[in-house]
Formats: structure tokens, sequence, C-alpha cells
């Protein structure tokens, strides 16, 4: 009895001592420094009411005054209800690394029978309290593994939302763009416009031919359905930004900066960005963990593979009649190994293992083209949109003026004249688009550096551009 109970004081002892608690910030800590570290941003994990209402003061406060790239990024962070969904990941992941450091339940067995017996009746009661003594071995590699994978998590959450703010840019910057085109394809319908609307008179007066006329006419029902497509892109664009700061209502109606920002004087010189990649990626930090994981889980698969039961502790039994002796003593019980030793558990262990292992080195590959391709991207956008800015469109203002001075000098018609207005603002319209794709591919290349990016598909120059200028 005496052991007996030493037995139930150092069980006791190691179960107050194991019991493992929630954190105060529930791993959030972590992604918040990190975010705040890469974007400058501050993040809300909005618990309660108050929270809540504090982001949607601070939202309205943003969307008040025209929007700027770091503002819609700002608002995204706070807003998108996709990422508070995300860190509630953070809670199950947490929960599950308590319940890995927590023993289980004492097990609770009783038998009773009885049948009468003369003028009474016999008795036979068992009764035992069994403790899992072989979670005991496996409780602190269980809470390692456990542990690896809250880290997990916690970089998975923080890639999320670095992608979240990388996104609400480049919506931002399409929408802009969007805007401008907007703008510039209307000028272009409204010069095709007065050239179809002179083709027409000059038509009735007998002074222009009717496939003159009709070029003229064709230009502007081109130019009018550009404008009906550059409008649809804009609601497109504007609804996405509005969908990633989660915006809905009155809300919607964002209000943003007439022209997007000017390109920068030199582009960034990343000469190391492949070795930066693999210190800095926190996908590639992930799929270490898990690696790591799998190692630690193939470890426990093999302690457990032929003994994965063993509960210990006291019983007491009673036979014969309620008024007899109990009988004190303990269980044992185990799981013995004679159909399965455990050979598949290893092997499937293995397995997996090796698939980790293969994936991760995948990831790593993947990772060096992924931040090659951005860079390159992002070199070459800046090429194209200085090219645009230096050359095309001054070279198209250079012309302008002088077809202008040539039409004062009454050597060029008027349809000339407008048909070189269409060019003009269609390269700066293209020019436009040259910018946004820099922006864009800026936000890319940053996001490689952080983790697997989405890459734009947006075509380089629009079919608006294209057709205005063919009018030339």
């Amino acid at each position: 009895m005496r052991s007996a109970r030493l037995a139930a004081i150092a069980c006791a002892t190691i179960v107050l001592g194991g019991c493992a608690t929630f954190s105060e910030d529930g791993g959030f800590g972590m992604v918040e420094r990190t975010v705040k570290e890469r974007t400058g941003k501050d993040l809300v994990w909005a618990k309660t009411g108050e929270q809540r209402e504090s982001i949607d003061r601070r939202v309205a406060e943003l969307l008040a005054k025209p929007l700027s790239a770091d503002d819609a990024v700002q608002a995204a962070l706070l807003n998108n209800r996709g990422l508070q969904a995300e860190f509630a990941e953070l809670g199950i992941s947490e929960a599950s690394l308590v319940q890995a450091g927590r023993l289980p339940n004492p097990h609770f067995s009783m038998l009773r029978a009885s049948h009468p017996e003369g003028s009474g009746r016999e008795y036979k009661i068992e009764q035992a309290l069994t403790f899992n003594l072989f979670s005991l071995i496996t409780l602190p590699l269980a809470s390692e593994i456990e542990a690896r994978n809250f880290e997990r998590v916690k970089r998975g959450v923080t890639l999320e939302v670095l992608r979240i703010a990388s996104e609400a840019r480049k919506a931002y910057y399409t929408a802009l763009a969007a805007e401008e085109t907007v703008r510039y394809t209307r000028q272009v319908k409204d010069v095709a416009d007065a050239s179809a609307e002179l083709a027409r008179r000059m038509a009735r007066s007998g002074n222009w031919g009717k496939i003159e006329q009709a070029r003229e006419q064709g230009f502007y029902a081109e130019a009018a359905l550009n404008v009906a497509r550059a409008e649809q892109a804009r609601v497109g664009a504007r609804e996405r930004l509005a969908r990633l700061l989660g915006v809905w209502g009155d809300q919607t109606q964002l209000k943003l900066p007439e022209r997007l920002p000017d390109l920068p004087k030199a582009a960034t010189d990343l000469p190391d960005i492949e070795a930066r990649a693999m210190r800095e990626r926190l996908d590639l930090q992930a799929v270490r963990l898990d690696a790591e994981a799998l190692a630690k889980s193939l470890g426990l698969t093999k302690t457990t593979r032929f003994i994965n039961t063993l509960e210990f502790g006291p019983a007491r039994v009673l036979e014969g009649a309620r008024s007899s002796r109990w009988k004190n003593g303990y269980e044992i019980s185990f799981e013995l190994p004679i159909f399965d030793w455990g050979t598949a558990r290893v092997a499937k262990a293995e397995s997996i293992y090796m698939q980790a292992v293969e994936r991760a080195a995948e990831a790593a590959i993947h990772a060096r083209s992924e931040v090659r391709e951005t860079y390159s991207n992002y070199r070459l956008t800046w090429d194209i949109a200085r090219h645009y800015r230096e050359e095309v469109v001054p070279i198209r203002r250079r012309i302008a003026d002088e077809n202008l001075l040539r039409y004062n000098g009454m050597l060029i018609g008027v349809f000339e004249l407008l048909a070189d207005a269409r060019s003009q603002i269609a390269s700066v319209n293209s020019a436009i688009e040259a910018l946004r794709d820099f922006w864009v591919a800026e936000a890319d290349l940053q996001m490689s550096l952080i983790g697997k990016p989405t890459l734009s598909t947006a075509p380089r120059g629009s079919k608006a551009s294209a057709e205005a200028g063919a009018g030339h």
C-alpha cells in the first residue's frame, strides 16, 4: 500500500508538472513581429467586439482620404476577414500542442457480478484505476513534434499575411492604371468622334469619299468599344481591390489618386538574390520544419513499434459475500506483438519522411527559379517603362508639336492631325500600362523573397492601345 501511495504521488507530481498551458498571445506575437519587420504595417487579431470596432475606425480613417499603396496594404491587413480566419489556425495548432503536453486521464474500470447462494448472495467485484505509463515515455517526443508543427503553422500564417499584403499592393496599382486607361481611352473616343463627325459633314458636301468616311467611322466604333472594355477592366480591378480590403457597401467607393507613382530613377540591384531567398523565405523554413517533425515522428514510430499501450494502476477485488474483505493488488495491461510487429507503421513513416525530404528539395529548386524569374521580370519592366518615359512618349510629343505646326501652315489636313492625336494618346496609355507592370513586378519580386509569389500574367500593352495606334 505504501508503494501504491508513492506511485500515486509520483504520478500526480508528473501530471501537475507536465500540464502544458496556453501562451498569452496564442503564437500571434511572432506573426505580428515578422509582418512589422517585413512591411512596417500593424496587425490585429480581432478576438473581441472592441477590437473589431477599433479596426473599423482605423479602416474608415484610411478610406476617408485618397488611398496610397501603403494605406491599401494596411487596410487589407486589418480588415481582410480571410486573414482573421487564418489566425484561428494558430489557436488550433496551439491547442494540439497543449494537448500533446498533457497526460491522458486515468482509466477506471469495474466488474460487478453476483448470484444467489443460500439465504444470501455471492459477489465478485473488481475495481481498477490505471494510468497509461507509456505516455510518460512518448510525451516529450510528442510535445516536441507538436511544437515544431506550431512553429510551422506560425510561419504559414505569416506567409499568408504577407501574401495578402502583396496582392493588395498589386491590386492597388492595377486599379490606378485602370482608372488612367479609362481616362485616355475616352480621349481617344472623343478624338475619333470628332474625326467621324467631320467625315460625315464632308461626305454630305461631296468633298469626301465613302471609303474614307467608313474608315473614320470604323475608328470611332473601335474607340467606343475600347472605352467599354476599359470600363469593364476598371470595375474588375476596383472590385478585386475591395475584396482584398474587406470593404463593402459605401466603402467600395474608394478614393484613388489620379496617377500611378513615378518610375524610380534606378532599378534595385540584387546580385545575391538566390542566397537571400534561401535564408529568408518562410515557405522554405516551413518545409524544413515539416521534414524535421516527420523525422521525430519516425523516431516515435520506431519507439512504439512493439508496444504502444502500457497501463498500470492499483486494483482491488471482492469475492464472496459483501462482508468479505477486499483483496488489494495492481493491474497491468499492454499489447502483445504477435500478429503486428509494427513493420508496416515504420515503413509508412519512413516513406512519408523521404517524401517530405524530396519535397523540401523541390521547394528549394523552385524558390531559386522563382526569384530569378521575378528579378528578371522586374528589371525588364523597369527598362520598358523607362523606354516609354524617355523615348516613346517624348518622340510622340515632338511629332504632335510638329504636326500642329504643319497643320497651321496648311501642309497637312485635319484628319492627319486627328489621327496623330489618337496615336499620341495611345502611346501615353501604353506608357501607363508599362508603369503598372513595373510596380506589379516589384511587388512580385518582394514576395518572391518571402514566399511563393503569385506571378502576374497581365499582357504587356492593351488591345485598346494597339488598335488606337493603328489608326495613325
